[in-house]
Order: structure tokens, then C-alpha cells, then sequence
């Protein structure tokens, strides 16, 4: 009989296995699909890493600090700031504490005011100040409602704040939690935008490594939990003491779970013979119209993302496009045109990506501090965190802690 047998090897499953077997219990992850990483995953196509929906990763993480090696994912960053495209061209919005060099660029970009500027500092500060429990414990509004309160001017907002915050919480109306863009405030300021060499994935991969041989069973679906056991859809029995569900369908397998609301994006992928850009940076729609809300050369931040001599055009559509493949790519390529020219035509399609269930709505946003949802067993995830790498990590690896306390290790 296992300690613990955890359901699903996404981050917060992994990240809770890991902390279970340091801290000497012996665990098994079962994961229903033929792959671990959960949400975080790379798809290897003609020789590009395409990551299933373009994502990040923050490296303030405090739960990626504890529980990744950085030096080992060979992190490739993105530089402190992003190009905006509106009034007909791209302009340069940097941050000043990083990229000094670039200010006089940021400070006529016509995304706003010199005051608007000025309050991205003040902004800056504030979720800088206190601890990580004071930040998730202040009062809360929509990130929409936030950005008003403390002066931003609807030009600010629209060319800059909406197309930014929009693609980081893929939430083009800006509803989520100002606790979340304190928090993501915060993590900007404090450390890099960054992606591993070898794609996303080889973050779940990393974790897994450090597990012992054995530990992760793939095509492992499971289909009802029992008395001290698992059952899977094969009808194998597999018993543990304890059981923690850390997979996004949790509520098809306890009553006790509400499942989360969820929200989606469309990643559409073209290879380039050149790169349009030539910079590691985030590329924003300021525009206020089309489907297209941001785009990155991923092979100008991570060179392995694109076989040599090619390049590799990440493109993000928020939420479920509801188009065929053909005609959003052939709105995405219109649409680009105007940023880059006729060169996107001759831009081969590689693949789209629809993520329906990309990142879970949390409203209102606390960190929930682990209980058991039965005797004995646990949910991880996070859905029930904030809704980021740092969330699923610190889930897990919070319910692993409070196992350990609960058996006395």
C-alpha cells in the first residue's frame, strides 16, 4: 500500500510528490494521458517546440525558486518591456529599472501620459510593499476597477494595460482580482520573463526527474476512488492511505469540488524564414480591434525553438476563436500584415492551438489553505490558488506539507 497516491502529474501533482518523497513517504502519480506536465506542455512539430499556448514563466516564483534549477531549464529571457503597435507602427515601452537606455523611447510612446507613466511606477511600489500575505489579504476589485482607481487614463489602459494584463491573465475585459495584478506587478518588478531552452515542458520534465524511478504511471485513467484505493479505468486497484486529486477535472471525481470556470486562448504558430521583430519582446495590439492581442518571436528569445536558418512566430487569440483553422489564419495573417508587411504571407502555418481550459477563474483570489475534502483525501491545484505556475506549485506542495504534519514526519 502506497502513502499517498496522487491523481494527475501537472504541476501541482508533481510539485506534491516531490515534497512527499523528501520528506520520506513513498507516493505514485497517476496520470490519464500519455504525457506529464498537465496544462504545461510542448508539442515538437517540423522541428519547432510549440508550447500549448504561449506561456512564461515568472522567475520570482517563490515555489519555482524552492523547487526548480534554473541554471539547469537554461533559461532564455525576454527583454523588461514590450512593443506596442498602434498610430500605424511599434513602439518601444520598456522598464526603466532595467533597460535605462531605453526611457526616452517609453516616455514618447504615445501609449499614454508622462503621468500615466509615473503611476506605473506607483503601481510598482505598492505591490512591492509588505508580505506575499499581505498582498492577497488587501481589498479587492476588478484589475479593471483597480487600474481606474489609481489614475490611469482609458488611452493607458486601452493601448497598453488591456492588450498586457489581458494576455497574462487571458482576460480581455480585465475582471480578474487586483490581487492578481498586484501579484503579477510584483513578480515582474523582482525577477525575468523567461522560457527553458527546450520548451515549457521541460519544467513538469524537471520535477519529474527528480523523482524516484517508478513514481509517474502514464495512461493511468482513473475512475472511481475507494476505501484506501484507486480504481483505474482498467479496473486495476491500486491502495494509499491517502489520496490527493490534483488534476483540473476533480470535480468528475469528488462531489465535494465545485468545478472551476474556466478560461481559454488560441495559439496560432507560423514559421518564418526571418524573424519580423529580431528582439526578445512581447508584441501588443494596441489597437483596440482585431483578434490578434499579442505576438512573440519565440526563436528570438529561445534559438532551440526553431530549427537554424528559421523562426518561429507565436501568436495569441484570447479566448475560443470560433473560426474554422483556415479562415482565423487567414484573418490572423491580414491582420499582421499591417505590422510586418507582405513578407507574413509567405509565413508557413504550422499548427492552432485551441486551449479551452487554459487558466481557471478565481474570484475571489485567497491561497486556501489545505484540507482534506474527506478523510484522507486531498485537492491540489491552481484553481484553488492563484491561477499561475505559482499557484499549481504552491498548491501541491502546501497539501504535501500539511500530509506530512498530519502523519508526523
Amino acid at each position: 500500500m502506497k502513502d499517498v497516491v496522487i491523481i494527475g502529474a501537472g504541476l501541482a501533482g508533481l510539485t506534491c510528490a516531490r515534497r512527499l518523497q523528501t520528506g520520506g513517504l513513498d507516493c505514485v502519480v497517476l496520470e490519464a494521458s500519455d504525457g506529464i506536465g498537465g496544462r504545461v506542455r510542448t508539442d515538437l512539430v517540423d522541428g519547432f517546440r510549440l508550447d500549448r499556448g504561449f506561456q512564461v514563466l515568472l522567475t520570482a516564483y517563490p515555489a519555482a525558486m524552492q523547487w526548480l534549477n534554473y541554471e539547469a531549464l537554461e533559461l532564455k529571457k525576454f527583454s523588461a518591456g514590450a512593443r506596442v503597435w498602434c498610430e500605424g507602427r511599434m513602439h518601444r515601452v520598456s522598464d526603466p529599472w532595467r533597460e535605462p537606455g531605453a526611457l526616452w523611447d517609453t516616455l514618447r510612446a504615445p501609449v499614454g501620459s508622462l503621468a500615466d507613466k509615473v503611476r506605473i511606477a506607483t503601481l510598482r511600489a505598492a505591490a512591492r510593499r509588505g508580505t506575499m500575505a499581505d498582498l492577497f489579504a488587501r481589498p479587492e476589485s476588478s484589475t479593471l476597477g483597480a487600474l481606474r482607481a489609481h489614475g490611469f487614463s482609458e488611452r493607458m489602459i486601452e493601448r497598453f494595460m488591456r492588450p498586457w494584463l489581458g494576455g497574462v491573465f487571458l482576460d480581455e475585459k480585465l475582471e480578474t482580482s487586483s490581487r492578481m495584478l498586484e501579484f503579477v506587478f510584483r513578480m515582474f518588478a523582482e525577477g525575468d520573463t523567461a522560457v527553458p531552452a527546450a520548451g515549457m515542458q521541460a519544467i513538469p520534465e524537471q520535477l519529474a526527474a527528480a523523482l524516484k524511478p517508478g513514481t509517474v504511471r502514464l495512461n493511468a485513467r482513473v475512475a472511481a476512488l475507494e476505501s484506501e484505493a484507486v480504481r483505474l479505468a482498467s479496473g486495476e486497484r491500486i491502495e494509499g492511505r491517502r489520496v490527493v486529486v490534483a488534476t483540473e477535472g476533480a470535480a468528475e471525481i469528488l462531489r465535494e469540488v465545485a468545478a472551476p470556470v474556466w478560461r481559454a486562448v488560441t495559439a496560432v504558430y507560423f514559421a518564418a524564414k526571418a524573424s519580423p521583430l529580431g528582439e526578445p519582446t512581447l508584441m501588443l495590439n494596441g489597437t483596440g480591434r482585431g483578434r490578434v492581442n499579442n505576438v512573440a518571436v519565440m526563436s528570438d528569445v529561445a534559438p532551440g525553438y526553431a530549427p537554424a536558418g528559421e523562426a518561429l512566430v507565436s501568436v495569441s487569440i484570447l479566448g475560443a476563436a470560433a473560426q474554422d483553422d483556415a479562415a482565423l489564419e487567414a484573418c490572423v495573417r491580414t491582420e499582421l500584415t499591417e505590422w510586418f508587411g507582405a513578407s507574413v504571407k509567405e509565413w508557413r502555418a504550422l499548427r492552432i492551438i485551441r486551449v479551452r481550459r487554459a487558466l481557471p477563474v478565481r474570484w475571489p483570489l485567497d491561497r486556501r489553505v489545505p484540507a482534506a475534502v474527506r478523510p484522507g483525501v486531498w485537492v491540489a491545484g491552481d484553481y484553488l490558488n492563484s491561477a499561475s505556475i505559482q499557484g499549481a506549485m504552491e498548491s501541491g506542495a502546501g497539501v504535501a506539507e500539511a500530509i506530512l504534519h498530519e502523519v508526523g514526519t
